[in-house]
Order: C-alpha cells, then sequence, then structure tokens
C-alpha cells in the first residue's frame, strides 16, 4: 500500500483544542464506534446513526497521510446501535479533506466542507488559495449526486464547519475571513427563497479575538458553539446561546464534565438537551463522547411575569364630544361600565369579553355614537410560574412549588430548580434551606410536551427572593411597601388580544362624514313611505346602500364634524325617531372627496365669503368659488345644492331671507362663469338647521355657514 504525505490547506480549522470540569450536571461516556487509534469528531443525527468525520482508514490501496502521519478527514456513518462505522458516501470522497457535514430535517440534503478544487493532481489543487469551502448534494436513488458549491465560499479564506438550522432557513458556519474579530469566527447565511444571502458575522457577543467554531442548531433556534476566547475551563470550551431580538445572548458555559480541561467541542443533542454526543480530545486522539443529563442547565431564564387584569381604557379622542350634551361610557364586558374618555377596569381573570365605547346623548340616554367595539380574549401568561415567599430566614426551609405554571396545551414532563445559591432538585415542589444572607435568583425549568404535535422544548422562569437573619428581619421585609406598577393600556398588553368589531376612532380620517340616521331597512323604501311623515320639511331624505351591512341607510344630515350633528339628532328623536343614531361614513366616491377636502381647506363660515349681513361675495368668497368652477368642470354631469345658514339674531323672515340671497349670489357667479343654471340651485334655511347652540358668539358662528348637496345624474 503506497502511503503518501499531502499538505493539507486549513486543517488546523478541522482539529480543536479543548476542557475540565463542574459538578454533575452531566454523565459522559466514550461513544461506542469511537477509537483510540483515530480521530473521531464533529457529529450530526442522521437516519438512525450518526454521521462524523474521522480520519481513519477506508481504503485498502491508497492512504494520504497529512504531515504528522494521519490520515485525511472523510464523512463516516456509524449506526449507534451495532456501533460499526463505515464510509458515508463514496460519491462524496476525494483526496482531500471531507466534511463536517449536516443534514436538512427530512435528510435529503447535505451541507458539507471540503477543498474548493478536488479533481486533477494532488500537486496541481496543493496551494494556499484553494481554502475550504461549504457545499450541497441532494439524494436521488440512494446516492448524492448534484454537488455544488455556496455561492460565497472564497479563495482567499476558509468557510467551514457548516450546520443548517432545523427550518432550513438559517445556515451557520465557521470562517478565518480577515474582516472577523480575530482567529476564526461564527457567520451565518439566511436562504432567501432561492438563493442564500451575504454571510452575516455574529458579532462581538459571540466571536472574540480567539477561534469559535463548530456550530449545531437546536429547535429553538439556540446555537452551540466552541470557543477558546471566551473564559472556560481550558482549551476550547462548548457554549450556548440565543438570539433575543437582533441581539445574540451572552454566551454560558456547558456544564463539567462535557467541558473539561481538555479540548471540547461540536456538540448536538435532542430538543431539550436530555442526551446528545461531543467531541474532545481526553487522549491520545480526539473522540466521540455520548452524554446524559442528571440534571438540567438552565441557561436563559426570563423573569417571572405576573398577570394583569387591571387596564386602563383610553379613548383616542380623534373625534371629540361635547360633554355638556355627550358623555362616553364604557361597556367592558363583565357587567362593569365606567364613564369618561379615560378609565381603568379590573377584570377577576382571564376570559373573553366584549369592550364598548359609546357616546351617550345626557338628554335621552340613547346611543348617540357608537365609538367602538372589540372582543378582548385576556389569557394568563405561558410561563413556568415559582411560587414561593418574597423573603426567607437563614437555617430554616424555603417551600416552593411550580403547580401555577401555565402551559395550556402541554404535560409537563420535568421540574428543575436553581436556587442561586449552587444547589438543584428537580419536582413539582421542593423545599430548600439558605446557609447565608443575600439576594438570591430562584430559577424553575420545565420540560414540556405539546399534546397535539407531541413536539418537546423546555422554559425557563426566575423570580428573586431575600435570605434574612432572623424572623424579626423577615417581618420588617415583609411589610414594606411595594410600590404599585402604573397600569398598562389595554392596548399595549402583550395578552390581551383585541380583535375589532369597529372602531371609527382608528379608521378617523379627512374623508369621514357624520350622517343623522333616522331608520334602517332591508328592502328599499320610497321616499314618500309613511316612515317618513313626522320629519319637517326643511329636511330632505338621502338613501344609503350599506354593502357591509346589506342595509339600505336613511340621513337626513351629513356634518364634518361629530357634534355638529347634535341639533338635528336631538330635534328628529324628539318627534318620535327613536332609532335615531349617528353613523360614521367614508366617503367612497372621488366627487365627494374633492368637495369635502375643498371644504376642509377654506373652511364654511358665511363670514369669510360674505360682509356682515350682506349679501355681496368677499375676494375670499371668490376665491373658493373659483375652486368650485374647478370642481364642476371636472365632475360635468354633477349638480349642486349650494345651502346658507344663519344664527338666530334678529328675526326669522330676515335670516332666511339674507340666507336665501347669499346662497344665489353663490349661484350666480357660478353661472357667470360658465356653469349652466341647470346643474345650481340655492336654498336658504336661515337659523332653523342649527349645528351648535345659539348661546355663545363662537357657537353662532358655527352656524353661520354654507353647505353643498351633490346630484348626480
Amino acid at each position: 500500500m503506497k502511503r503518501t504525505h499531502l499538505p493539507v490547506v486549513a486543517i488546523a480549522l478541522l482539529i480543536p483544542l479543548l476542557v475540565a470540569g463542574q459538578s454533575q450536571t452531566y454523565t459522559v461516556n466514550i461513544a461506542k464506534f469511537s477509537t483510540n487509534k483515530y480521530d473521531e469528531f464533529s457529529p450530526v443525527y442522521y437516519r438512525n446513526g450518526i454521521v462524523f468525520c474521522s480520519n481513519r482508514n477506508h481504503s485498502l490501496f491508497l492512504n494520504y497521510l497529512t504531515p504528522d502521519d494521519k490520515g485525511l478527514l472523510k464523512i463516516n456513518y456509524a449506526d449507534t446501535i451495532t456501533a460499526r462505522a463505515r464510509l458515508f458516501s463514496k460519491s462524496l470522497r476525494t483526496k482531500f479533506n471531507d466534511g463536517p457535514a449536516s443534514f436538512s430535517r427530512n435528510g435529503d440534503t447535505i451541507y458539507f466542507s471540503r477543498n474548493l478544487k478536488v479533481t486533477g493532481s494532488i500537486s496541481e489543487n496543493t496551494n494556499p488559495r484553494n481554502k475550504l469551502g461549504i457545499f450541497t448534494a441532494v439524494l436521488e436513488d440512494n446516492k448524492w449526486v448534484k454537488i455544488l458549491d455556496i455561492r460565497f465560499n472564497n479563495e482567499y479564506y476558509n468557510i467551514t464547519t457548516p450546520f443548517i438550522s432545523p427550518d432550513g432557513k438559517r445556515l451557520f458556519f465557521t470562517s478565518d475571513n480577515p474582516a472577523g474579530f480575530g482567529g476564526t469566527d461564527l457567520y451565518y447565511s439566511n436562504w432567501r427563497t432561492d438563493y442564500w444571502d451575504d454571510p452575516v458575522n455574529m458579532g462581538p457577543e459571540i466571536n472574540t479575538s480567539g477561534n469559535e467554531s463548530y456550530p449545531s442548531v437546536d429547535r429553538e433556534g439556540g446555537v452551540f458553539f466552541s470557543s477558546d476566547g471566551h473564559p472556560g475551563l481550558g482549551g476550547k470550551d462548548i457554549f450556548y446561546t440565543k438570539q433575543s431580538g437582533t441581539r445574540w445572548l451572552p454566551p454560558v458555559a456547558l456544564d463539567a464534565p462535557i467541558n473539561s480541561k481538555y479540548d471540547d467541542f461540536a456538540l448536538i443533542a435532542d430538543s431539550v438537551l436530555n442526551e446528545g454526543y461531543f467531541s474532545s480530545k481526553r487522549g491520545s486522539t480526539v473522540d466521540l463522547y455520548h452524554f446524559k443529563t442528571k440534571i438540567h442547565q438552565l441557561f436563559y431564564c426570563e423573569n417571572q411575569r405576573t398577570n394583569q387584569y387591571c387596564f386602563k381604557f383610553t379613548d383616542e379622542e380623534k373625534i371629540p364630544i361635547d360633554e355638556s350634551y355627550i358623555q362616553l361610557v364604557w361597556t367592558f364586558g363583565d357587567g362593569g361600565t365606567a364613564t369618561g374618555s379615560s378609565t381603568e377596569h379590573c377584570y377577576k381573570g382571564p376570559g373573553r369579553y366584549n369592550v364598548r365605547l359609546d357616546a351617550i346623548d345626557r338628554n335621552s340616554g340613547r346611543v348617540f355614537f357608537p365609538k367602538l367595539s372589540y372582543i378582548l380574549d385576556l389569557t394568563n401568561i405561558e410561563q413556568p410560574v415559582i411560587t414561593s415567599p418574597m423573603s426567607g430566614v437563614t437555617g430554616e426551609p424555603v417551600i416552593l412549588d411550580g403547580l401555577s405554571s401555565h402551559f395550556p396545551g402541554y404535560t409537563i414532563l420535568n421540574y428543575t430548580w436553581n436556587f442561586g445559591d449552587g444547589d438543584r432538585k428537580t419536582g413539582e415542589k421542593v423545599n430548600h434551606t439558605y446557609l447565608v444572607e443575600g439576594d438570591y435568583e430562584i430559577k424553575l425549568g420545565l420540560i414540556v410536551r405539546n399534546n397535539r404535535t407531541g413536539v418537546i422544548r423546555q422554559a425557563c422562569s426566575s423570580r428573586p427572593i431575600k435570605i434574612l437573619g432572623n424572623k424579626l428581619e423577615k417581618t420588617v421585609f415583609d411589610k414594606k411597601e411595594i410600590k404599585a406598577v402604573p397600569l398598562k393600556n389595554v392596548t399595549d398588553y402583550d395578552h390581551a388580544k383585541l380583535q375589532y368589531q369597529y372602531s371609527h376612532e382608528k379608521d378617523y380620517n379627512q374623508d369621514m362624514v357624520f350622517q343623522v340616521e333616522i331608520l334602517t331597512s332591508k328592502t328599499k323604501l320610497p321616499l314618500d313611505s309613511k316612515a317618513f311623515n313626522n320629519l319637517p320639511i326643511k329636511y330632505t331624505v338621502k338613501e344609503e346602500f350599506i354593502r357591509a351591512e346589506k342595509l339600505y341607510s336613511y340621513t337626513v344630515d351629513e356634518e364634518m364634524s361629530l357634534m355638529a350633528t347634535y341639533p338635528s339628532y336631538n330635534e328628529i328623536s324628539s318627534l318620535g325617531f327613536t332609532n335615531t343614531k349617528i353613523r360614521a361614513f367614508l366617503l367612497e366616491d372621488q366627487a365627494l372627496k374633492d368637495l369635502n377636502n375643498l371644504k376642509r381647506v377654506f373652511g364654511v363660515s358665511s363670514d369669510v365669503f360674505f360682509r356682515k349681513n350682506d349679501y355681496n361675495l368677499t375676494s375670499a368668497g371668490t376665491q373658493f368659488l373659483d375652486q368650485i368652477l374647478g370642481f364642476m368642470s371636472k365632475y360635468p354631469t354633477l349638480k349642486l345644492v349650494i345651502e346658507n345658514h344663519t344664527d338666530n339674531t334678529g328675526s326669522a323672515i330676515s335670516n332666511q331671507l339674507l340666507s336665501q340671497k347669499r346662497a344665489e349670489a353663490m349661484v350666480n357667479y357660478l353661472i357667470i362663469n360658465g356653469v349652466s343654471s341647470v346643474r345650481l340651485s340655492a336654498r336658504g334655511y336661515g337659523g332653523i338647521r342649527p349645528v351648535a347652540s345659539n348661546n355663545l358668539e363662537a357657537e353662532k358662528k358655527l352656524n353661520r355657514r354654507i353647505d353643498f348637496t351633490v346630484i348626480k345624474e
């Protein structure tokens, strides 16, 4: 058999340095298929076995060697039951180093590392630019075919140790890219529908001036990796991190005896770290070790939260009301009510509640305008719950239980307690005695199984406890007043889900108008129907089909502000139209939108468009009418009714006459400037249709106004 020494590029990346001791969180034994003659490392689960890297010899005729007389690395497979190992695939074998590897969840795609150039003679490809890269292959008819390289492989630096996340959306790897933080760094790339995005360095929280490598990913997206740059037990240690938002959490070292004074790296585990494999150089060679968890290590625990049942309820006040006439009333769906634009309410517990905010007419007690309505789903927080006292005394047991932990739809399989003083226990209910005074953080970790999918995962919560020297100190401490936490607005609480049935506040924009609706009907009514007999002649009924409700709506007034509808609402309600209410209506017709926008921009005050007690147009009036000319030109088929109103100062006859002449003056200006007279009508209402009371000058001014009604052919 011919033996050839081969200088292999970047082999130092693949054989690390590693780990030593802590308390017995885990039991560790060398894997059955590992040997004391060859290096075996970087395991991954595949089918019913383990795929790993090894320099064991699989050839009877030719074996290339590294300068230290070790064989080149190849991808191997071992059956964990029989412990028999073999070459994983001849189609993935090259004359150079092959591996490590990782697999898609269904096992039909492999991501593996090897040199960029593997064809041709050995001498041709043994050069500094033949770096390590990542390649993929797919399984077809039990053969690995269609070998492709990842697009960001580079001949100037190595890219290796790939690991694909369980969901297939993120590929982690190691690189000695000189733009990194030093040595080798960890990177990831996100899958973008049909390509891998540019690599992202995991940042200074993870990468150091030392070497970080061998990433592996658990079901929750947490990452195990090895490092000789973070503080550890010696050599390379294995660490764990998770992403929180856009940042990676500070790495946590795994307890001994997984980590040791030797080099420990490349760990894989089941979904909750019950057991798994890792690599370590604890003897003359690098070997694979199998571990089992005796008591679970708790990595990241969120502060235990208190379920909130008391909230602020606030009206956005985009649609203002006049509290002289209208009162805002909250209905909370549990029998409770409150008044005011902002209030507070406490529920007894989780549930489904129908919340309403209505503007109520103080005069009649009826709903004047429904502001909002939503279904509130209030749920308890899904979390481990630690039931414990706020304080304890040294030398006396503290009783703790996790029986109130809330995981609906899950079965709790395991309770693990970390008392913050180095001691740990398991069980639903435990007691612990602290020996030293101080502030401690109690942690409760659960392993839970989804009753529907069978998926098992971990969860962890923590809460503080103060340990005091005697019972008197405890009594004083427990009596300290706890500062009340400001109430959250119900819309800001993450376990209060709001399903809006409607919210005119949220929908409000400049195209919203308010209509006085006197009745609705599933069938179309003639406008001379007896239903409208008691309606004063000054009101004109307008019909609108509301598609969303499949109803015909009959209205008699339309205003740009809610409170401007109150006088007509109040009058019509008193005439026996008991179903009268205000409907918010979003204009959809573009002509109506344009006209409404003109009124908002220029205003509708007669004081601006006419001289006092006169019907001669001011310059502002003609400027506004010039805009109406453009509007009429843009929509040549519509007709326009111009209406004028006054306050109640003076006699009703003189007010009606003045308003009529002002309306006619506006119509005449438009006719003189080219609008056909058949498209225009003038109506003066005097002071009979106010939009505000006439008690104050500010209210009188609101009543001195112009308005328009569009009539389409």
